[in-house]
């Protein structure tokens, strides 16, 4: 029995969208709501106010370059991306984006989706399906990326494990053999 699919709505960026776009620097000291409506307001002053939550956004090349401050991440989980679809990442993006919970998949053939209005993803293989039926395949997320994304982050992933470790033990017997 096929699971159905869950479609999401597609935000369509260029190339080269920095970490300030995310998160600009005049609104770092105010936190993450103050910040968020101000998300990517340089490219798409709708942005912010029309996002919701399960969208993804399909970019350019070189997504999230730029200094290494996780709020240009957390911000896009606080608006409630499900995933960011784009041909190469910034480094330290990359990196934040999986600690917080930011699904990013790397789509080489990313003009496949040029046009595209909406997109689901499946999660075995992990790939897109157009509302065509079309297959656009990513590089594979390694498991320990898409458990972490799953948890909800790095920091909710250690409380799991932690949790898990921590649950009561026997007493050991107090009888004499």
């Amino acid at each position: 029995m096929n699971t159905p699919l869950l479609w999401h709505k597609i935000w369509h960026l260029g190339d080269d969208i920095d970490t300030d776009a995310l998160a600009p620097g005049a609104y770092m000291q105010h936190g993450i709501e103050a910040m968020a409506p101000h998300c990517l307001e340089n490219r798409d002053p709708a942005f912010a106010r029309a996002v919701r939550p399960g969208d993804v956004i399909v970019a350019g090349r070189n997504f999230g370059i730029g200094s290494s401050r996780e709020q240009a991440a957390a911000v896009l989980v606080h608006l409630g991306i499900a995933a960011v679809i784009a041909p190469s990442y910034g480094g330290l993006f990359f990196r934040n984006a999986f600690n917080l919970g930011l699904l990013l998949l790397t789509c080489p053939d990313i003009d496949a989706l040029n046009g595209q209005q909406a997109l689901a993803i499946e999660r075995a293989p992990l790939q897109l399906v157009r509302p065509d039926g079309r297959a656009v395949v990513c590089e594979p997320v390694p498991d320990f990326l898409l458990a972490m994304v799953q948890a909800g982050g790095l920091l909710p992933q250690l409380r799991q494990r932690l949790s898990s470790r921590s649950s009561p033990r026997p007493e050991p017997s107090k009888e004499k053999p």
